[in-house]
């Protein structure tokens, strides 16, 4: 009884169907290229490795044994079968699978979104069928994921001290220091960094954690770790913080902030690719870091 497949009886059942297919021994000759008797000999081992009879020949001719035609139905699906497999197999040999979830920096630049996007559909554009996830999350937490191989890739402003990740740098952002427009120094002229310095300034503890601050900051009454809560502490008059460009913009054009001493205080975050140097990038996640670096190259 046949209780395992192995290659031979592939290359046998691959005569039976030929024989078959033929009308019988003799006229599969020129076909499979081998003499009768090495055709019966083949066609009784897989007889023995089945068990029973598939065929009878003789001087009635060659006709198949009921048990010998549903081998070949069932022959003719297992080759099939493998037919598929090989045909999805050659498929897959050069598509990039599985999936990447990459983590993004709170508040990014619309410039910055589109060129995520250009390089998602550069990437979109490969032979592929990969699940992509996309998940905003502060700079701490991005650092979190990635270490403990929830994020395959994130873009953020990173301290830099995490010896397990690779910090790549991929943009800069311009940051200046703000107050509102009920702020006292809001319309006083001839301001000093000592006017600065006397300002309660929101505290934003990750981002300026290695920021080189041009003046001596007084003690601080508000904290805050998201860019929009920051805005929301500028503007209520009491506070001096920091902004990015992108987010001051249309306050600044409106009358509501007021950009102060920008040559003195301003400075810009560097913005990196990062991800865990200890984990084997798979196909899918080196392909997207290329359309990536080719989408940021401009900026």
């Amino acid at each position: 009884m046949l209780s395992q497949l192995h290659d031979l009886d592939l290359q046998l059942l691959r005569i039976f169907i030929t024989v078959v297919e033929s009308g019988g021994f003799s006229a599969a000759q020129g076909e499979l290229g081998i003499g009768q008797s090495t055709i019966s000999t083949q066609m009784a081992k897989l007889e023995t490795r089945l068990g029973f009879r598939l065929c009878e020949r003789g001087k009635a001719g060659f006709r198949l044994t009921p048990k010998g035609e549903q081998v070949l139905a069932a022959t003719r699906k297992l080759f099939g079968a493998i037919e598929t497999f090989k045909g999805e197999a050659r498929g897959m040999a050069d598509m990039l699978l599985g999936e990447l979830r990459i983590g993004l920096s709170e508040s990014l630049d619309n410039q910055v979104l589109q060129h995520l996007g250009a390089a998602i559909g550069r990437f979109r554009q490969r032979h592929q069928a990969v699940q992509f996830e996309l998940i905003s999350a502060m700079p701490a937490e991005l650092e979190r994921r990635l270490l403990q191989d929830q994020l395959h890739l994130a873009i953020g402003y990173f301290s830099g001290t995490q010896a397990a990740l690779d910090f790549q740098p991929l943009f800069s952002e311009q940051q200046r220091l703000f107050c509102g427009a009920g702020h006292p120094l809001f319309a006083r002229r001839g301001l000093s960094l000592d006017d600065l310095a006397a300002c309660d300034l929101v505290q934003h503890p990750y981002r300026f954690e290695e920021a080189r601050q041009s003046f001596p900051s007084g003690p601080s009454s508000a904290r805050t770790e998201q860019v929009e809560c920051s805005l929301a502490f500028i503007l209520s008059g009491a506070h001096i913080g920091y902004l990015p460009e992108h987010i001051s913009a249309p306050w600044e054009a409106s009358g509501q902030l007021r950009a102060l001493l920008p040559e003195e205080t301003g400075y810009r975050v560097q913005f990196h690719l990062s991800r865990h140097r200890g984990r084997q990038p798979s196909e899918a996640q080196v392909a997207f870091v290329e359309d990536l670096l080719a989408a940021f190259g401009g900026l």
